[in-house]
């Protein structure tokens, strides 16, 4: 097609061989002229960008000579254009061969702190078993209190009745407190005062008759309690397991006065028993060790003590069967709620006072 073919919108030459090299030849590529436009491209409304995706040359630009797409000014002169961060340019192998980031793995989950918890919450934490017992300080503070009972036994009741009284009053307390209630003053008191009532009974009574003063001031005890958790405004739940706190604390404090009304020889046994019994158990040994060693403690004693007083050999039933009463009691004082305070109450109660029966009942078995 000859140059001065008139050309119309929208129409495109035919294809020249000659015109395309010439063209790539003088680095027209493509069909542009020297003003960098397309004669036969097509342009938007607005006059932006070709057919073909070319930009037109009047486009608005950058500071750096890039238009609104991102293409660069082939005229732009590099001397004032600001000055652009230094970019790496990378090879197409250079991409595969970059490692790819790892995901990072999830940390394993911390364990959470046990220290702010409970000695039994936190064995519980840990898989391990919430019976933890009194140790040796409790230990030695019932073989103390055991000790006081053994020497004060011969003497007249009156005496014997102080280390009984002392023996109830941390009973009473050292109950309530393995239950969980703090401050329980009222039921403290009232099974306190139930243990008193039954000192003063027995001391105008023969030792013959304590099965029926303890039975009656249980009794009454028991209907005092009821009465007043009747006055509890507590919910019905609380105020059940209150009304069965305090009547257990009322039966022990009551149950405690049998060292009271026993045969002196027997509480001399028995108080010798339930001291070594204690003692041996608190000693770090594995535990069906421990517990053997505290029964033929207990035993020994009994025998030991039996010979002193004339209880003779039987005083190795007597011990046995009060140092078996003992470790029943601490392993009361060693579960549900242990804490510093009621290994110091319970702990050191439960073993001479769960003994008592034992002690007044072999105590008239034997002869004594």
């Amino acid at each position: 097609m000859s140059d001065n073919q008139p050309q119309y919108p929208g129409h495109h030459p035919a294809y020249d061989p000659a015109a395309q090299q010439q063209q790539q030849q003088y680095g027209y590529g493509y069909g542009h002229g020297h003003d960098g436009q397309n004669p036969y491209a097509q342009q938007d409304a607005y006059g932006h960008q070709d057919a073909y995706g070319h930009q037109d040359a009047y486009a608005p630009q950058d500071a750096y000579g890039q238009d609104a797409y991102g293409h660069q000014d082939a005229y732009a002169d590099p001397a004032h254009l600001p000055s652009q961060p230094h970019q790496v340019t990378l090879t197409p192998e250079e991409p595969a061969a970059r490692p790819h980031p790892q995901p990072a793995r999830p940390q394993a989950a911390a364990p959470a702190s046990t220290a702010h918890l409970a000695p039994n919450q936190r064995a519980r934490a840990e898989g391990r078993s919430p019976i933890i017992p009194p140790g040796i300080q409790p230990a030695a503070l019932t073989a103390v209190l055991a000790v006081l009972l053994a020497l004060t036994a011969p003497l007249p009741r009156p005496v014997l009745a102080v280390p009984v009284v002392l023996l109830q009053a941390v009973t009473a307390a050292g109950w309530f407190r393995l239950n969980g209630m703090w401050p329980a003053r009222q039921g403290i008191a009232l099974a306190f005062l139930a243990g008193l009532v039954t000192d003063v009974a027995l001391l105008a009574t023969d030792r013959s008759e304590a099965p029926v003063v303890a039975l009656g001031t249980l009794g009454v005890w028991c209907a005092f309690v009821l009465v007043l958790q009747l006055r509890n405004r507590s919910s019905a739940d609380e105020r059940m397991y209150a009304l069965t706190a305090g009547i257990a604390s009322t039966a022990l404090a009551v149950l405690a006065s049998g060292h009271l009304a026993a045969a002196p020889q027997a509480v001399t046994v028995g108080g010798a028993a339930v001291a070594l019994a204690t003692l041996a158990r608190a000693l770090p040994l594995p535990s069906v060790v421990s517990v053997a060693v505290a029964l033929l403690a207990a035993a020994g004693a009994g025998i030991a003590a039996g010979q002193l007083n004339g209880f003779g050999t039987a005083g190795a039933f007597l011990g046995l069967a009060a140092g078996g009463c003992a470790l029943i009691g601490l392993r009361v004082a060693s579960y549900d709620y242990p804490s510093r305070f009621v290994h110091l109450t319970a702990g050191v109660a439960l073993p001479l006072t769960l003994a008592a029966p034992a002690v007044y009942v072999l105590g008239r078995a034997l002869g004594h």
